[in-house]
């Protein structure tokens, strides 16, 4: 592929009625390969295909019973098509997905074969990752004050995800204090800053983990948080503008911390658990589909004081389970889902090395399972926990922090292709950050220095350009520190071009995909037209905007109608305008 120039049925109805019985005696209809691979490291421009044992029946397959979310992008619509005999089910999102996000995709029980069967009753889930560009240096852009007249409102953390639909990752501050969410949009010109705070929403007292998911499936994000000092669950529906159509305080558990989405009873709609410290227990609420959930019930997380909680397939068979730590024994622990709303402890817990505050997993070490980071309260480390893919984990290795570490984030934050740590160290007036070296072994890279005391870090693209950037929250001085990551796709000011600039795609020749690479001398809207041989247009993308110097954009090799393009030779066109 080259670059163009530059441009700114009495017998018979005996028969039919056979057919259910028929159906309801077969075996169900199952999965039988991934794309992106489960765990995988994909483009953000992937398609997502499904094979199936068996031909599925196309009307069965919709947005309700094939669900694609990404954490920062929310939910995705696009075009589904069917191939293979309708074994084979391809969903194209229309929009790309965010640099570095977990995608997850949900299917219903509901999705039928050709034959009336359907999925088992647990459904099927998976998660992926999004490719990062190469970065690892980092700019700071200033700081976002979380205060009006000066009063406190102790940021425990935020939330990075797109409330308005605009393609850009905002920000919703969660405030113990305050008791509130304030949200920050995206000003949406590849500069990585933030219009001002929108109205608070008010939601419970000490109110701190937060999680997005679509749950009512109307295509805008929504959040819950836990409110620990008043055992409270807050579901705020998103009304795709940066607001909340609905804010519902829930009854939780005692002292509820720890909080994540996942579907339990495989319906394809979110549901939500919590970890309940004082109770010393699980809670789950499930989800009518509708955003409406049932009152709590209560589980054993199989550790003591359950405090850290993410939702994630730890041992590879297609249902979510649950991955517990313990604030007051210290330890990690799987527990299995069953795919009916119940949970079993998969194996012995694991010690994490401190009394845990926060659990996240992502795959560290590329071996397709993933693993686990916590954040250790009183021994002034965190800790890495490799996962066997059958639920359990190898011995912790431990990271020293020094002091008391509220928080720990994965992602890939130099674009290597493996996730990067960062911990956020609130007595230390610190956040650390270590490049992993593709093993799962890190090492310590830079210490970024708070103005006083850190709650988290919150890793994203916040520019579209690529990259991970970070937003980092100090819950004492009440700011967003925002740090720009300079990647290879960034260039001095002095070094912008006078005009549209072009480079080779590459890899070229390519297969699956390739990435087109382009200069800017100011943000623009871009757009990329792919062509044959005879002038023929195949491919666009819809325009999207980028940043002043060196961009990227992925283009994964499939023609308007989702199709692989056939072997031959293309060129491309990059279009730049306001």
């Amino acid at each position: 592929m080259r670059p163009h120039s530059p441009r700114m049925c009495g017998l018979l109805l005996a028969a039919c009625l056979a057919l259910p019985a028929v159906a309801l005696h077969a075996a169900p209809l199952a999965v039988t390969q991934l794309s992106p691979a489960r765990n995988a490291v994909a483009q953000p421009t992937a398609a997502v295909v499904i094979d199936f044992d068996k031909p599925v029946n196309p009307a069965s397959v919709t947005p309700s019973t094939f669900r694609v979310f990404g954490r920062a992008s929310g939910t995705k619509t696009g075009a589904f098509t069917f191939s293979n005999g309708n074994q084979r089910v391809s969903f194209q999102p229309s929009e790309p997905f965010s640099a570095g996000e977990t995608v997850r995709i949900n299917l219903s029980h509901d999705l039928a074969a050709a034959d009336l069967t359907t999925l088992r009753s647990a459904g099927y889930f998976y998660q992926f990752q999004i490719r990062t560009l190469p970065g690892g240096t980092f700019q700071s852009l200033g700081s976002i004050t979380n205060r009006i007249n000066n009063v406190q409102t102790r940021i425990y953390g935020a939330a990075a995800t797109d409330l308005n639909n605009d393609g850009w990752i905002d920000l919703a501050t969660i405030n113990e204090v305050s008791s509130d969410v304030r949200v920050c949009l995206s000003r949406a010109d590849g500069s990585g800053l933030y219009q001002p705070f929108l109205p608070a929403q008010p939601i419970g007292f000490e109110s701190s983990p937060n999680d997005p998911a679509d749950f009512n499936n109307d295509g805008n994000t929504d959040l819950c948080i836990d409110a620990s000092y008043v055992s409270t669950t807050a579901v705020m529906l998103g009304a795709g503008n940066g607001t909340f159509s609905s804010i519902q305080n829930l009854s939780a558990g005692d002292t509820p911390h720890g909080i994540t989405t996942l579907d339990v009873d495989g319906d394809g709609d979110p549901d939500i658990a919590t970890a309940n410290q004082g109770d010393d227990n699980l809670g789950l609420l499930i989800n009518n589909g509708a955003g409406v959930f049932s009152p709590p019930t209560f589980f054993e997380g199989g550790v003591n004081g359950e405090y850290g909680l993410v939702a994630a397939d730890m041992n590879n068979d297609g249902i979510a389970d649950l991955v517990v730590a313990g604030n007051g024994s210290g330890d990690v622990r799987v527990m299995r889902g069953n795919g009916d709303g119940t949970f079993t402890q998969a194996g012995p817990a694991r010690s994490c090395g401190g009394l845990v505050w926060v659990v996240v997993v992502d795959d560290v070490d590329g071996d397709g399972n993933l693993d686990a980071a916590t954040a250790n309260n009183g021994s002034g480390n965190g800790a890495i926990l490799l996962g066997n893919g059958d639920g359990t984990f190898d011995a912790a290795t431990l990271y020293s922090t020094g002091s008391h570490t509220p928080s720990v984030d994965l992602g890939d934050l130099d674009g290597d292709g493996d996730p990067d740590l960062v911990l956020s160290v609130y007595s230390g007036g610190i956040w650390r950050y270590f490049l992993n070296d593709g093993a799962g072994n890190f090492a310590f890279q830079q210490d970024f220095t708070a103005p006083s005391n850190p709650s988290c870090a919150v890793l994203y693209d916040s520019d579209n350009d690529g990259d991970l950037d970070m937003a980092l929250t100090d819950e004492i001085a009440d700011v967003i520190v925002l740090m720009r990551n300079i990647g290879a796709a960034d260039v001095a000011p002095g070094a912008l071009p006078a005009q549209l600039a072009l480079r080779p795609n590459a890899p070229n020749p390519f297969r699956d995909g390739t990435v087109v690479r382009f200069a800017l001398p100011a943000p623009a809207q871009v757009r990329l037209d792919v062509f044959d041989v005879s002038g023929r247009r195949v491919a666009s993308m819809e325009p999207v905007a980028r940043g002043a110097g060196w961009q990227e954009l992925a283009f994964n090799g499939r023609d308007a109608a989702g199709a692989p393009l056939a072997t031959g030779v293309y060129s491309y066109r990059v279009s730049a305008g306001a």
